[in-house]
């Protein structure tokens, strides 16, 4: 066999043959699994090693975002669950989100919500989100389709408790303001739902090829 068939079947096997959009839908949720598992939620392994061709068998070369909603409880207090609701590729108006709230039945049990969306929310749909009585995140899928955190470069990011915090600040004779900061928005910050006031300890140990390793703490702002 020539290495120009050899070249050619090598390129092929990376070929993707199924729909953008599943694969945009496969790559969200595999991420939002992750996250999930890295707030304390409870994730089947499944969810980590599932293939693309996997997920196509189950929901489809083109997905009903219905039928990719994840609800989860927290492994610590399993009465406390979120709920995970993907978009479409529609634009996002008042009356989508309407319709997508009165399809959530146990509004009771939930912490949160997150919302995977592929489009634009306009002013009015906003509003609703930011009226409605449970806390709700906002990611667009392409925010989604790589994890950040797994980078090998990342560092670790533990949340400090109330008692912890309170023991570093009088440790340091600091405040919340004196500390390096995070801001609310930043994308780690939103990868694991870290609130203002909030203290992590930032843990690195890959650094670049330099010995030994580096704690440092930031609070959210």
């Amino acid at each position: 066999m020539d290495s120009n068939t050899n070249t050619s079947n090598c390129i092929t096997h990376f070929v993707d043959n199924g729909s953008v959009e599943s694969h945009r839908y496969y790559l969200a949720r595999k991420t939002i699994f992750q996250l999930l598992n890295d707030r304390g939620y409870v994730v089947s392994s499944t969810e980590f090693t599932r293939s693309l061709s996997e997920f196509r068998a189950e929901f489809g070369h083109n997905p009903d975002p219905l039928s990719l909603r994840i609800c989860v409880p927290h492994r610590v207090n399993s009465s406390s669950k979120i709920l995970v609701i993907f978009g479409g590729t529609e634009e996002i108006r008042k009356a989508n989100i309407l319709s997508i709230f009165n399809q959530i039945t146990n509004k009771e049990s939930l912490d949160r919500i997150i919302l995977v969306l592929q489009n634009k929310m306009n002013h009015h749909a906003r509003k609703v989100v930011d009226e409605f009585q449970i806390k709700i995140e906002i990611f667009q899928i392409t925010e989604l389709m790589v994890n950040i955190t797994k980078h090998y470069l990342s560092p670790k990011y533990e949340k400090l408790t109330v008692q912890e915090k309170e023991r570093l600040l009088q440790k340091y004779q600091v405040n919340d303001l004196q500390m390096p900061h995070m801001k609310e928005n930043d994308a780690i910050a939103r990868y694991y739902g870290f609130e203002k006031g909030q203290v992590l300890k930032v843990s690195y140990t890959n650094l670049g090829g330099l010995a030994g390793s580096m704690v440092t703490y930031r609070c959210i702002v």
